[in-house]
């Protein structure tokens, strides 16, 4: 077990140099979009204080889902259902959030309930979406892959069947502050020091990235491998819970097509901030990185008017080539060994 405890220290000790590389890629991402705003649009990217603050909000609900997402990654395994789980917490939370001014509510017997009671629906869900994904993992054998697709498609279904595809409006104001104003940049930096510390310091950390370094080596010696893989899918679900808590509050309405493809954004944050995909490396510094680089690639493209489409193509090459960088770290590291 002391071996197991002491392994991630050293792993997390050679990652610095790189989270301080992909700090500089955040800089120079900038510096690039600031010079090509003064080129082509002759007035400044950086400056705008009103453009970055909305892409900061904007990115602050894929940081949240990519924090869970992170944990994941490090076991080795992958999560393609938080962004379906965005939907069906944010339908269900906001048909029990709803105020009861609005004469057609879903419920009118649970109107202007407490905030506590919408805030427990929504993360209970995603918590008991993340416990089933790990149960299927865990316990019957079934890849990361095929068990978080099926929930994927799942819970996108039930968030259509809830409402038969119409979407539910006016929540009180005591839930819809949650989305307001700075909020939901807080609740993301919050959850992701409170997740830097259980990483780096707590046992839950040791043994997620024992297990993605070697499960069979974790297993010997004495980790609950079956048990701790339920626990980290479940913690992913509860995240993903908070971002559908979270959007809905936002935009003060839930659809069933609402957190489409932030998945992949998400994997594309951890990825893009040093998480290996091969398990047992990243850190959720590099993960909050990350998410800021993909952020703010997609708001300058944006403010450079270059095509929606485009921006999709550039973010499948950056994740790509992020995989293949890591990919050659990965047998550098064979090599040294």
């Amino acid at each position: 077990m002391d071996n197991v405890q002491i392994e991630p220290v050293k792993r997390q000790r050679r990652g610095l140099p790189q989270e301080l590389n992909i700090l500089l890629v955040l800089v120079a991402v900038a510096l690039v979009f600031e010079i090509l705003g003064w080129i082509f649009q002759g007035q400044s990217f950086l400056m705008n204080t009103r453009r970055l603050t909305i892409m900061i909000l904007q990115v602050s609900v894929v940081g949240i889902i990519a924090i869970g997402v992170t944990q994941v990654i490090i076991t080795g395994g992958i999560d393609l259902s938080s962004g379906s789980v965005v939907a069906m917490t944010a339908m269900i939370t906001m048909s029990v959030a709803q105020s009861g001014d609005y004469a057609r509510a879903m419920y009118p017997a649970l109107t202007d309930l407490p905030v506590v009671v919408p805030l427990a629906v929504g993360l209970g869900l995603g918590l008991i979406a993340g416990m089933i994904n790990g149960a299927l993992i865990a316990l019957t054998g079934i890849p990361p892959f095929i068990a978080t697709l099926g929930m994927m498609v799942t819970a996108r279904g039930i968030a259509k069947w809830y409402t038969k595809g119409q979407p539910i409006s006016f929540p009180t104001d005591s839930f819809a502050v949650i989305g307001s104003g700075a909020w939901p940049v807080f609740i993301f930096l919050a959850v992701a020091l409170i997740f830097h510390i259980a990483l780096r310091y707590t046992r839950y950390g040791k043994f997620t990235y024992a297990i993605g370094a070697n499960p069979q080596a974790a297993r010997v010696s004495g980790i609950n491998v079956q048990r701790h893989l339920i626990k980290v899918y479940a913690i992913a679900g509860l995240l993903a819970g908070l971002a559908g808590i979270v959007t809905a509050a936002r935009a003060e309405t839930a659809q069933a097509g609402m957190g489409m493809m932030y998945e992949l954004d998400a994997i594309a944050a951890a990825v893009i901030g040093g998480t290996s995909l091969s398990g047992g490396r990243g850190r959720i510094f590099g993960t909050v990185i990350g998410t800021l680089i993909l952020g703010l690639m997609m708001s300058g493209f944006t403010f450079l008017r270059v095509d929606a489409f485009y921006q999709e193509i550039v973010k499948g090459v950056i994740i790509v080539a992020a995989v293949v960088a890591d990919t050659f770290r990965q047998n550098a590291r064979s090599k040294k060994a």
